[in-house]
């Protein structure tokens, strides 16, 4: 049991290190190289834990060869723009002015009903407001619609919007974010007052608290003690 708790701990640490070495585009979307690295290191790291007659290193060896080819594939990909064609293929696009593709949905193997499904997904019943409909290598589908048909901002309206910048957490799970006080020029006396006058006596009665820019506060109280 002592060997195969260990030799376990070993392979999901390589995997976990091999996946981090991919980086953290690879654990939200794959292209083709990566799907079939993904699905070979799990193969091969499953032989040695089923069979602790298998050498460990049987298993191993192959997961370094395959990260190693990803991650050659990856800086090939960034080095050439013709390599990242022929391994990763181009955008298509599949609906342009409202009319829609259809030697591009042929050449994708992409449905008429795919197409329509992927569309409400993003909110659009009406093909003509469509100005491209692109699918991406990574098999997403991305609408860009008229400008007649597009949200209307507030700089096109002319009026100006302060910016809030992005929220920095004061405290997480009823525990004080020690550093971005210290970032903000805040202590934990200026933490406390900030509570007391929401009627908070403690930082433990909240599981989430944020401030940005414009010195909004967002909170939320623990379930159980609301």
């Amino acid at each position: 049991m002592a060997i195969i708790t260990i030799r376990t701990l070993i392979v999901f640490l390589c995997i976990y290190c091999s996946l981090r070495l991919m980086g953290k585009r690879q654990l939200g979307e794959l292209e083709p190289s990566e799907l079939v690295v993904a699905v070979l290191i799990s193969d091969l790291a499953a032989h040695p834990l089923q069979d602790i007659g298998i050498p460990l290193i049987n298993g191993l060896v192959p997961v370094a060869i395959l990260l190693s080819c990803e991650l050659i594939i990856s800086w090939l990909n960034m080095k050439s723009s013709r390599f990242r064609s022929l391994c990763f293929g181009t955008p298509s696009v599949l609906l342009r002015d409202g009319k829609i593709m259809e030697k591009e949905l042929k050449k994708n193997r992409f449905t008429l009903d795919e197409l329509c499904e992927e569309l409400r997904s993003k909110g659009v019943t009406d093909l003509s407001t469509v100005r491209y409909a692109v699918l991406e290598t990574d098999g997403t589908l991305n609408v860009l619609l008229r400008a007649s048909e597009q949200p209307v901002t507030p700089s096109q309206l002319g009026i100006r919007v302060p910016d809030g910048g992005l929220p920095v957490t004061l405290i997480s799970d009823g525990k004080p974010a020690q550093k971005n006080l210290r970032l903000l020029g805040k202590d934990e006396a200026w933490l406390h007052r900030e509570l007391s006058l929401r009627g908070i006596s403690s930082p433990d009665q909240v599981l989430y608290m944020t401030v940005d820019n414009l010195g909004r506060i967002y909170l939320n109280l623990r379930e159980e003690r609301k």
